[in-house]
């Protein structure tokens, strides 16, 4: 059991890239917090599409914007980092150009649009990750990982707030916020273009990776395919479940998506360090138990009278999100100590894969669950996340010290 890391400010923003890159990081969150949650708003009150085929068009957008991992890993793999970074950046301006060049009633500009944010999106995680981990090694840099993420929630939920004061304005407004963004996403990109960082062997970190070929991860990938629901439990299942089942006012959905953006905020850096002293691997599969506890605590109160089931859903998304941070806290840490340097980027961008597999595929998994009821659906994620947690718990990580 190792000693808890001790991590100061100015040591966290120098892990993570610099002031440059983080305030380019803060603008591109800000950016994607303006439109994402709004984009299928965007398809049916600004170009006139039917809610069905926008949805569709998104989902198509989103599954074939996977097909760029392998390209970005092997592009991470030659050296470079902060540019691809910035060309996640660059693609997304390309993507609210579409947007905003899309004539009413296209669908399949608008499915351009969304492959080209879908793109942005897939690549941005592996880049980033890459780039933390050729200027940190160890806990050091998996708390600079989780500063990342609270940024970017800050920024999201900072920006989504802001998108939904000018919702009112309807397809004018909606325009208006997708040039915006737009235009973060450009400054973002030129921020971390100036910061201009590359890879070499022989400046890459050791840290604790070990030598040697890449791990396969067979395990561990498709146990994320699986944690990965819980990123999506408090946008899609929890208001389902409120508002659908339950007959709650759509404000305990809110309230209980705010109540996960703030704690990811404050909590995620603090909870990675506090547990720093334990391996990632086992606080990867404990993050499984807590999330699948939460589940069951959810089917519990999905239970209760309509005049007390709200507010237990409410307390039990809590620790819902606890195991989020968990999760969050560990597994591209985890990632990133199995991989040896020169396979980074390969390994990054094969764990972005399937984050971005199960991310797609939650929401009809949830949806089709919920529909035959809160036993299958919040049982069947509780077994299915209890099963992933053992086996990221039993697989062996082959000499490092993750």
């Amino acid at each position: 059991m190792a000693t808890t890391l001790k991590i100061r400010p100015s040591g966290l923003v120098r892990a993570s890239g610099g002031p440059r890159y983080a305030a380019a990081l803060a603008v591109d969150a800000l950016g994607t917090g303006l439109l994402r949650p709004f984009l299928l708003l965007y398809g049916v009150t600004v170009l006139g599409l039917s809610a069905p085929a926008t949805g569709l068009a998104m989902t198509c957008g989103i599954v074939a914007a996977l097909a760029c991992t392998p390209g970005v890993g092997h592009w991470l793999d030659r050296g470079a980092r902060s540019t691809v970074v910035a060309a996640s950046m660059l693609v997304r301006v390309a993507g609210v150009a579409l947007l905003l060049a899309s004539p009413t009633g296209n669908v399949w500009t608008f499915a351009a649009a969304a492959l080209f944010l879908g793109v942005g999106n897939q690549a941005w995680p592996a880049a980033h990750a890459a780039v933390v981990a050729t200027l940190a090694e160890g806990r050091e840099r998996d708390a600079a990982l989780a500063g990342g993420r609270a940024l970017r929630n800050a920024g999201m939920g900072a920006g989504a707030l802001l998108a939904l004061a000018f919702l009112t304005g309807g397809a004018a407004a909606l325009q208006a916020l997708a040039a915006v963004t737009g235009l973060a996403y450009l400054v973002a990109a030129a921020l971390t273009w100036s910061v201009r960082l590359r890879a070499s062997e022989a400046d890459a970190p050791e840290g604790d990776r070990p030598e040697g070929p890449a791990p396969r991860m067979r395990a561990l990938l498709a146990a994320n395919v699986v944690y990965t629901f819980c990123l999506n439990v408090p946008e899609i299942a929890l208001p389902l479940i409120l508002v659908t089942y339950l007959d709650a006012s759509p404000a305990w959905a809110a309230a209980v998506f705010v109540a996960n953006t703030v704690l990811v905020v404050t909590l995620q850096v603090p909870l990675t360090v506090l547990l720093s002293r334990y391996s990632r691997r086992s606080v990867l599969a404990w993050s499984g138990v807590v999330l699948a506890a939460s589940y069951l605590g959810f089917l519990a109160a999905a239970s209760l009278g309509h005049g007390w089931a709200a507010p237990a859903v409410a307390a039990v998304s809590v620790v819902c999100t606890i195991g989020e941070i968990l999760y969050a806290g560990s597994a591209t840490a985890l990632v990133t100590a199995l991989a040896p340097a020169r396979a980074m980027g390969r390994a990054l961008a094969r764990f972005q894969f399937s984050t971005g597999l199960g991310l797609a595929v939650s929401p009809a998994v949830i949806t089709a669950l919920a529909a035959a009821g809160p036993l299958a659906l919040w049982g069947g994620l509780a077994a299915a996340t209890l099963v992933s947690a053992s086996a990221v718990a039993a697989e062996r990580d082959r000499g490092a010290r993750a």
